[in-house]
C-alpha cells in the first residue's frame, strides 16, 4: 500500500494500482484507515483553486449582478465576456462550503417566534379563535365561519359565518362574546393563529381597550391553536354536515343546530365526558358526584364485579395547556 502511494504522485493512483495489480477500492480504504488515525494528512490535489481564487469565485457568484441567476448561466456569461475562474461544478462546491447552493441572494431573515404556551385552569380564562372556509353553491363560492372557544371548558362562546373575512365583523363578535361572558379587565387572553383579521388593527386596539391579552400561533405551525382546529374537524366530520351549502341563510340555519348539539349534549373526551354547556356554567362537580354515587351503589350491590375495588369516574384535569411546558411534563412523568 505504501509503494502505491509513493508512486500515485508520478503515475497516478490508478496506474500504480494496476501496476501492482490490487484493487483500488481496497487501497482508498486503507488510505482512509490512515487519515482517519492521524498518521498522514490528507493529500490535497495540486488541481485545486488557491484560496484567493476561491474567494474570488465566490465574490462573483454572490455578486447584486449574478446571485439571482443560475451557477451554469453564470459560468456561460463570463464566458462571453472573455473570462474564465473555473468549471461551474467548482463553483457548486465553492458554494456548498458556506452553505449557499439554494440561495444566494440577500434575504431578508424571518423574525424569531416564541412557542406560545398558555394555561387556563377556569372558564373564559382562555379563549381560542379561527376561522375557516365552507363550501358555497358554486365553484370557489366559500363561506367564512368566525368561532370563538373557550380552551378549558370546550364551549363555543359565539360564532358568526359572513361571505367574506372582515376585521369589523371579527371585532363586532369578540366585543359582543365579552359582553355575553361578563369578561372583567385583565381576565381573559385570547388565542389565534396570524390570518388578516387576527392580526389587524382593529382587533388589536379592541383587546387593548378591553383589556384582553393577544397571543398568536407561530407560522406555519398548526398545533400550536389545537382546539380551534379540533372543533372544526369535528364539524366538518359530522354525520350530519352537508358539505356545501346553497345560500348563506342555509349554512347559518344548519350552524345553529350544530352549536346547540356541540355546546350542550355532545360530551368531549377531554372534559371527562362531560358537555361543553356543564363545565362552563359549573355544574361538573354535581354531574361527577352524581356519577360517582352511581357507581358506589353498583358496588355495594355486586362487589364480586368488581375485582379492582370500588370505581371511581373521571374528573376534570384541574389545568389546561396549549403547548405545556417541557419542565411540567418531565415533572408530571
Amino acid at each position: 500500500m505504501k509503494l502505491i502511494q509513493q508512486n500515485s504522485e508520478q503515475i497516478g493512483i490508478a496506474d500504480a494500482c494496476a501496476a501492482l495489480d490490487m484493487p483500488r477500492a481496497g487501497y482508498y480504504r486503507w488510505l482512509q484507515r490512515q487519515l482517519s488515525s492521524g498518521s498522514k494528512p490528507q493529500r490535497v490535489s495540486p488541481r485545486r483553486l488557491c484560496d484567493k481564487e476561491r474567494r474570488e469565485v465566490l465574490t462573483i457568484l454572490t455578486d447584486e449582478r449574478f446571485m439571482n441567476l443560475a451557477v451554469p448561466e453564470v459560468y456561460y456569461r463570463l464566458l462571453d465576456e472573455g473570462k474564465y475562474l473555473c468549471g461551474w461544478r467548482t463553483m457548486y462546491r465553492i458554494l456548498d462550503e458556506v452553505k449557499a447552493v439554494k440561495e444566494r441572494r440577500n434575504q431578508r431573515r424571518n423574525g424569531s417566534y416564541t412557542k406560545p404556551e398558555l394555561l387556563a385552569t377556569g372558564p373564559n380564562q382562555l379563549w381560542s379563535w379561527d376561522i375557516t372556509k365552507l363550501k358555497g353553491p358554486q365553484k370557489w363560492n366559500y363561506y367564512h365561519l368566525y368561532v370563538i372557544m373557550d380552551v378549558y371548558s370546550r364551549y363555543v362562546v359565539g360564532w358568526l359565518i359572513a361571505e367574506r373575512e372582515s376585521a369589523t365583523l371579527a371585532k363586532r363578535l369578540i366585543e359582543e362574546c365579552c359582553r355575553k361572558q361578563n369578561v372583567d379587565r385583565d381576565q381573559l387572553t385570547i388565542h389565534a393563529d396570524r390570518g388578516s383579521a387576527m392580526r389587524s388593527k382593529t382587533v388589536a386596539q379592541l383587546m387593548a381597550d378591553l383589556g384582553i391579552t393577544k397571543t398568536h400561533s407561530r407560522p406555519y405551525v398548526s398545533n400550536d391553536n389545537p382546539y380551534s382546529e379540533a372543533q372544526f374537524k369535528t364539524l366538518k366530520y359530522h354525520r350530519s354536515f352537508p358539505g356545501e351549502f346553497g345560500s348563506l341563510e342555509d349554512a347559518r340555519s344548519f350552524l345553529r343546530t350544530f352549536f346547540d348539539w356541540y355546546n350542550n349534549h355532545h360530551r368531549h373526551s377531554g372534559i371527562a365526558m362531560m358537555t361543553a354547556a356543564d363545565v362552563h356554567t359549573g355544574n361538573s362537580e354535581i354531574i361527577r358526584q352524581q356519577r360517582q354515587q352511581v357507581l358506589r351503589q353498583a358496588y355495594q350491590q355486586h362487589p364480586e364485579r368488581f375485582v379492582k375495588g370500588q370505581p371511581q369516574t373521571q374528573s376534570l384535569p384541574k389545568a389546561v395547556w396549549i403547548n405545556k411546558p417541557e419542565k411540567d411534563k418531565t415533572d408530571a412523568a
